[in-house]
């Protein structure tokens, strides 16, 4: 079974690279161990976002009387939450298996490993092994959660995502550990589900990624909403009492007991990288990560490697970017590096959270004299309406020559807003340039043009 691109993955970066591969003209094979799509489209950013959907909806029940509604109060039926977004998630899946037909790529389900320059094993369910072989094969395995040490996940009382997406009841009580993305996501929609929620943050601020200012409003409002909240705080170990586990919790106050039906470690995801066959070949890893150059080429020649194996941000659209680079690279047409700094972080818990480039303490730290501007949606005429006050857009300029150097959203809907910042610092537009450009009325797009005239001083609706 020869081609010319061997995809070793099919998440975000490995079925984009693959399409991209068959668009160029190349015989390409997928291998896929489990399903097409991979953790994002089965397991990650598109079955989270069905559940989150649902928390929403169920934030809209509990306040119809705020639109002028009666209604009684809505019953959760927990199976059939968790049933539509593993139907959304198969719905996606398929649509991809849809597009490796209409592009004529061959999808061979087992797992896949490197056995000599140019061949791939791929070792079948069924016990069966089959041979592929290419002069390019590309890396795209993906990770998985990250187990805490001293934590184990026994998939009961200690869970990753993959069985917070699929719990058969709703817990009473859970415990999170880690508030970054994932963790921040499952705190919110369990809370809305009316779980009793604790989130322990190892670093000063929940999201510690984010701007100082989007932490602290995220966490004010998931306070609001009863999630108990533990920052500059670690959980020590997980004990099971009477069939429940405890988690003891490290605090700057001493330590504390948290119990329990269900501990969610959601501290980071580790790469895929067992039982590929990197050592056979020799293939560079540091640090658990695949060393690349900025066309995603491995120390050894014809084996590349794209997405969270590799150093660059865990996000499903870096990965599929760093796959259509290492193709095009492959073709020879010279494609632009990928620019991380100029990557966009969306958070889709309640409110949303969206940023790209350097927060303000980064861009002071860097030396950088700025003007920073921050409009509110209280003062928005469209989140007024939709009633939807609560948070904030806030921009960031070098002083001296105008560049747009970070933007940080809190809200609703932000997450649709934040690519307009990203195409602009793409495009090296100047704050000014945001000003004179005409945002329509009402929409929660114009926080941002009041953001950037609040910079320079000239904020009309503040």
């Amino acid at each position: 079974m020869k081609y010319d691109v061997i995809v070793v993955g099919s998440g975000p970066g490995g079925y984009v690279a693959a399409i991209r591969a068959a668009q160029l003209g190349f015989k390409t094979a997928v291998v896929e161990k489990e399903a097409l799509g991979g953790v994002c489209l089965n397991w990650g950013c598109i079955p989270t976002k069905a559940l989150l959907k649902s928390a929403t909806v169920k934030e809209y029940l509990d306040h119809a009387a705020d639109y002028g509604f009666e209604v009684q109060s809505p019953q959760i039926h927990f199976e059939k939450v968790i049933s539509r977004s593993r139907q959304v998630a198969q719905g996606m899946s398929k649509g991809v298996e849809f597009l490796m037909r209409k592009n004529k790529i061959d999808v061979v389900i087992g797992f896949g490993k490197l056995l000599a320059p140019g061949k791939v094993e791929v070792s079948t369910a069924d016990g069966q092994r089959k041979i592929l072989e290419a002069p390019h094969i590309i890396l795209a395995t993906g990770a998985r959660s990250r187990e805490l040490p001293g934590i184990p996940q026994d998939g009961k009382t200690v869970i990753g995502y993959r069985e917070a997406m699929v719990l058969p009841t709703r817990p009473e009580s859970l415990v999170v550990i880690g508030s970054g993305a994932i963790g921040s996501e499952f705190a919110y929609f369990y809370n809305a589900m009316g779980t009793r929620v604790t989130l322990v943050e190892y670093m000063p601020n929940i999201l510690p990624l984010e701007d100082e200012e989007v932490s602290k409003a995220v966490e004010k409002s998931f306070k609001k909403a009863g999630i108990q909240i533990f920052t500059n705080s670690t959980v020590e170990q997980v004990e099971v009492k009477g069939g429940r586990p405890v988690a003891h919790i490290k605090t700057a106050q001493g330590m504390v007991q948290v119990a329990c039906d269900v501990v969610l470690s959601a501290a980071g995801v580790q790469a895929n990288l067992e039982n590929l066959g990197l050592e056979i070949l020799g293939v560079q890893v540091e640090k658990g990560k695949i060393v690349t150059d900025p066309y995603y080429r491995t120390n050894v020649p014809g084996i590349y490697a794209i997405g969270d194996v590799t150093k660059g941000p865990a996000l499903a659209h870096v990965a599929s970017h760093e796959g259509i680079i290492c193709v095009e690279a492959i073709k020879g047409l010279n494609p632009e590096p990928l620019d991380y700094n100029n990557i966009p972080s969306c958070t889709y818990c309640q409110p949303e959270v969206a940023s790209v480039g350097l927060t303000e303490k980064q861009a002071r730290e860097k030396g950088y004299d700025i003007k920073v501007g921050k409009f509110p949606f209280s003062a928005s005429g469209k989140a007024s309406a939709a009633g939807h006050k609560e948070g904030f857009v806030k921009v960031i300029f070098d002083a001296r020559y105008g560049e747009w150097l970070g933007c940080h959203m809190v809200g609703a809907g932000v997450t649709e807003m934040i690519a307009e910042v990203v195409v602009a610092r793409k495009l090296e537009t100047t704050g000014h340039e945001i000003i004179k450009s005409v945002h329509p009325h009402p929409t929660m797009s114009e926080a941002i043009m009041e953001a950037a005239a609040a910079a320079y001083g000239e904020v009309i609706h503040l």
